[in-house]
């Protein structure tokens, strides 16, 4: 190619001035034009360069009527595919004269300056990077011009024209696909010894264009693009929503991290400079920065503190003030919150919260039920069991409807941590409940089947308040850790299930939890638990009798210097939870339970996995007993609102008479199947329908007094909605069906509805 002349160059821009020029206004608006083929780019502060002697510029004039906004037919761009020419125009039929210079010989760079015959001049740069050459090629078929035409009539015409409705002077940006790489550096201002147009009265005045990076390939065409008079194009860095690895602030921002070891918020200190943030994200690392290197400038590496850094943060400090101030409202508002927490607080390592329920409870049978006891009249709680002398066989009496109760039960549990891994759980309990459904019990059968799970006493006495729970929990290393207590909750440990969950699932006692475990509802005792892996768990313990609402004069043989942590009754348990996928949980449950004989029978309510009573089978009385209860239960999330759940458990409890009649064996089951609907009708919300046995003895029916009817088996269908009101505050209305009640087949269906209202604080 041929060097480029200063002479040369002053004699074109003499002939221009000279000859088509006219004087340009005093103010300079910038438009900037996306062309579809390529990002945006921003072009150099640089002077311009010179011509080259024989370098062929092709000028054209056309009339230009009325200025007009560019319209939807409008195509903003030099170099696209069209089948004869390539087309930036706006209006073709204008009235007066554009003149399109084109200088092809430049180094880097091709200026298209467009200086109408108007008061107002556009000026159209274009920027290209060929690698030996610049040509601006429309039509292949004319090797020796550039043409950028507009109207084919026009062969020789280079037409560039942008907005005519700018009102002094459009500098239009038209940036074309070459093969050079992306331009990174923003535009200046460019003095006036740069643009040295004649007939000017004031240098030119071209906005700074900030970079933009990464545009997709969904960036709409220069036609779909609305161009405004005052706004035309990204001036700042503050004007995008996120803050990139490759901006200026971020690089400047990862530069002082990276030297003054500014920020250490991941877990391996790293800054991650690979991705983009937001500006709050990015003001909270700038403030981390200027935090630390203000604490080194007051201490003694002040001096290590280099100039450059000092300025760069000072520009980070002005182009995001608007974040710094509101990180720093936020921050001081935090703290004062936090004052004001700290100075109310209930404790420091003690957390309150609890539960209030309220119940409506009804049950309803229509004719007299069939109870094994001696005094159907008698209270269910306080019902003795007995043979009749003649025929042997258990005494069964008939019980009416009950009528409608209104009760309320509270908890309330204390939690603390002295090391914030540790747990001291301390739990306490009031109520007044007693559901109608007990009125239909057998002699141990007392708060068994339809009797919803929170319609309960607690204590030994109506609204008297009792210790339920006081264990505490600490780990041995991450995946192992212990619970010890005088009275430990079994069924926080053990037996749980997704949708049997007293709280928002299942709601009955025998749906909650199997009806063969455990003697040791609360004991006293310790538990291993051990997380063997993500799918894997493994849950063992001993616990020795300590149940709040058993008199210790006669139960609760822990504390017992009679009978003592190992005597008495007591149970030792293991389970493993299979997890293989975070929708399906498989739990597998052994058992072994000491219990006591009380008055020389063995009976509930400490003697599960039998429910109800047993002698030696003729009235005879019986020494303490041993049980082994087997135990399976699973939970499945089949789909996001559908679920599965069950159980199954098998036990058999041995019994020594104490008189020469021989040594026996109870033998009985328990299992459940049912549906669950998360979030049916409002996210939080569960419904569960099931059909359980509770109690099915399969062998040893000889030796009960109470609970084995005459031969039928009971079963219960159950269905319970938890339905969330707010966040702390729900209703749960569950229904239950009791068929063969006591295990009698020719008892009357027993319905049994319940209303709760729960509040959770």
């Amino acid at each position: 190619m041929v060097n480029n002349s200063t002479s040369v160059k002053a004699f074109w821009l003499s002939f221009l001035i000279s000859g088509v020029a006219v004087p340009l206004g005093p103010i300079s608006a910038t438009a900037q034009i996306q062309d579809t083929s390529t990002p945006e780019v921003a072009l150099e502060d640089s002077a311009l360069p010179t011509a080259t002697p024989d370098a062929a510029l092709a000028a054209g004039k056309i009339e230009i009527p009325q200025l007009a906004a560019i319209t939807a037919e409008t195509n903003s761009a030099v170099d696209r595919p069209l089948p004869e020419t390539d087309a930036a125009w706006v209006n073709r039929a204008l009235p007066q004269t554009d003149i399109a210079t084109v200088d092809r010989a430049l180094p880097e760079t091709d200026a298209a300056w467009v200086n109408r015959a108007l008061p107002q001049t556009d000026i159209a740069t274009v920027d290209r990077a060929l690698p030996k050459q610049d040509i601006a090629i429309v039509d292949p078929a004319l090797p020796e011009t550039d043409a950028a035409t507009v109207d084919p009539a026009l062969p020789k015409q280079d037409i560039a024209i942008v907005d005519p409705a700018l009102p002094k002077q459009d500098i239009a940006i038209v940036d074309h696909a070459t093969t050079t790489p992306e331009i990174t550096e923003a535009i200046g201002e460019l003095p006036p010894q740069k643009l040295e147009i004649a007939n000017t009265p004031q240098s030119q005045q071209v906005a700074e264009a900030s970079k933009v990076d990464d545009i997709s390939s969904e960036t709409g065409s220069a036609d779909d693009l609305s161009i405004q008079e005052d706004a035309a194009q990204v001036t700042s860095v503050s004007q995008l929503s996120d803050v990139r690895p490759t901006d200026w602030a971020f690089q400047a921002l990862q530069s002082l991290v990276e030297r003054y070891g500014c920020i250490a918020g991941y877990p391996d200190g790293t800054f991650r400079g690979n991705r983009a943030m937001t500006r709050y994200e990015f003001a909270a690392g700038l403030n981390a920065c200027l935090d630390q290197i203000t604490k080194q400038i007051g201490g003694s590496t002040g001096n290590l503190v280099k100039r450059e850094d000092l300025l760069a943060l000072q520009r980070l400090q002005e182009e995001f003030a608007a974040e710094l101030a509101t990180l720093r409202g936020r921050v001081d508002a935090l703290e004062a919150r936090t004052a004001e927490l700290e100075a109310n607080q209930f404790s420091t390592t003690t957390k309150l919260n609890g539960f209030a329920w309220f119940n409506l409870s009804g049950a309803f049978a229509g004719e007299g039920v069939r109870v094994e006891a001696i005094d159907g009249n008698a209270a269910p709680l306080d019902r003795v069991a007995g043979r009749d002398p003649v025929t042997n066989r258990p005494i069964v009496q008939r019980v009416d409807d009950p009528e409608i109760t209104f009760s309320q039960l509270v908890w309330l549990t204390l939690t603390t941590s002295f090391t914030g891994k540790d747990e001291l759980i301390t739990q306490l309990a009031v109520g007044n409940g007693n559901s109608p459904a007990n009125q239909y019990t057998s002699t141990g059968f007392f708060n068994t089947f339809g009797t919803p799970f929170l319609d309960q006493t607690a204590g030994g006495n109506p609204n008297e308040v009792t210790l339920r729970e006081l264990s505490y929990r600490f780990p041995l290393s991450n995946s192992l850790q212990v619970v010890v207590g005088p009275r430990i909750n079994f069924y926080r440990y053990f037996d749980n299930n997704k949708f049997n969950f007293f709280v928002d699932g299942a709601s009955s006692f025998n749906s909650n939890n199997s009806p063969l475990l455990s003697a040791t509802r609360r004991g006293a005792g310790a538990l291993a638990l051990w997380d063997i892996g993500r799918a894997l768990k493994l849950r063992f313990g001993y616990l020795g009798e300590s149940t709040e609402f058993l008199p210790t004069s006669v139960f609760n043989s822990a504390s017992n210097p009679s009978q003592g942590l190992f005597g008495g009754t007591n149970t030792t348990t293991a389970e493993l939870t299979f997890s293989p996928s975070d929708r399906t949980n498989l739990r597998f449950l052994y058992s072994r339970s000491n219990i006591q004989q009380i008055g020389g029978l063995i009976g509930s309510p400490n003697s599960k996995p039998l429910n109800g009573v047993a002698d030696d089978g003729f009235g005879g009385r019986l020494g303490n007993a041993t049980a082994n209860t087997y135990s399976f239960n699973f939970d499945w999330l089949v789909a996001r609102g559908f679920g599965l759940f069950g159980r199954y458990g098998y036990a058999e409890t041995n019994i020594f008479p104490k008189t020469n009649r021989p040594d026996g064996t109870i033998k009985n089951q328990s299992y459940q199947l049912g549906v669950a609907f998360p979030d049916l009708f409002k996210e939080g919300a569960l419904l569960t329908v099931s059909y359980l046995v509770p109690f099915d003895f399969t062998g040893g029916r000889r030796f009960l007094i109470s609970g084995g009817g005459n031969g039928g088996t009971q079963y219960e269908i159950e269905a319970t909605y938890y339905f969330p009101l707010t966040d702390h505050v729900s209703i749960v209305p569950a229904f239950y069906a009791i068929g063969n009640p006591n295990n009698f087949d020719n008892n009357p269906t027993i319905f049994v509805g319940n209303l709760r209202t729960q509040f959770s604080f």
